[in-house]
């Protein structure tokens, strides 16, 4: 595995790559590996003949009085894994090899970015879509490859992707959860021992909405109100920043439940800002 630094160079050698008739799979993360990040790069590996993996903290993305500082770091560690799970390059630029001095174009895909996670994270997708456009051009890959945690994150990667006729084909992966239910996270490392305590019945009320749907309810209101009443329960020292339900692709807001269903829920614990979300109906 090779460990690059220099835009240009992660640049000319995906161009051979690509001269060469190589199918190259990018898989953009900031860092800090979990099993997460393992099966995403264990799918790069298996569908791509060339694998990219890009270890950035992205400080745009990063909004202020956010973690940007405190994000936790490990690059040995990091490298030794993404090597372990057939990475062919760890891409690990500077903030101004990405952002150099004068740049001043964004990408943003409004309708999606203003919702959820946007509401109190103004420009963090403006942050994120630059960072993987930019990824896009540098490693030029057939296939991009992210976790289904960042459901908006995908929803709205792919949506500029295809409005921007990008040739990459966005693949979301599953979720990987701790053994008792908790989405693996680098900010999970934030928690105290009374918080990861309690972290796991994020997921357990996702699963309690789900049941219900299943069980035929399809009032949206009565779902997100049961599902928020067995949070104010086992979720003591959480605040709540957003339970939605919304249109998977559109994440609009649904007020029934019907061939598709997506419940997107952020939380604060403590230092920990946490996500999760569950499909609620559909595939």
């Amino acid at each position: 595995m090779q460990i690059l630094t220099d835009p240009r160079t992660l640049q000319q050698t995906c161009l051979r790559w690509r001269a060469d008739g190589q199918h190259t799979v990018l898989v953009p993360t900031m860092g800090y590996y979990h099993s997460g990040h393992e099966s995403l790069m264990s799918y790069a590996r298996s569908v791509g003949d060339k694998v990219v993996v890009s270890l950035f903290v992205n400080p745009t993305q990063f909004g202020p009085g956010e973690d940007l500082a405190a994000y936790p770091r490990d690059l040995e560690r990091d490298a030794a894994l993404a090597e372990a799970n057939g990475a062919d390059i760890l891409f690990t630029p500077q903030p101004a090899d990405m952002f150099p001095a004068g740049h001043a174009t964004w990408i943003e895909v409004p309708s999606l970015a203003g919702t959820l996670c946007g509401v109190s994270r103004p420009t963090h997708f403006r942050g994120v879509c630059t960072v993987v456009m930019k990824l896009f051009q540098l490693a030029m890959p057939r296939t991009a490859v992210f976790g289904q945690k960042d459901w908006q994150q995908l929803a709205i990667i792919r949506r500029m992707a295809r409005d921007l006729n990008v040739p990459v084909d966005v693949v979301g992966r599953p979720i990987v959860r701790e053994q008792d239910g908790l989405a693996m996270s680098s900010r999970n490392i934030y928690l105290s021992t009374e918080e990861r305590a309690q972290a796991p019945n994020i997921h357990h009320g996702l699963a309690l909405g789900r049941a219900l749907v299943q069980g035929g309810e399809r009032d949206a209101a009565a779902v997100a109100e049961a599902m928020r009443r067995y949070w104010r329960e086992s979720l003591p020292l959480a605040q709540e920043d957003y339970i939605s339900i919304v249109h998977p692709e559109t994440l609009e807001p649904l007020a029934r439940i019907t061939d598709a269903a997506l419940c997107a829920v952020a939380f604060r614990l403590g230092k920990a800002r946490l996500i999760d979300n569950m499909l609620l109906a559909g595939e």
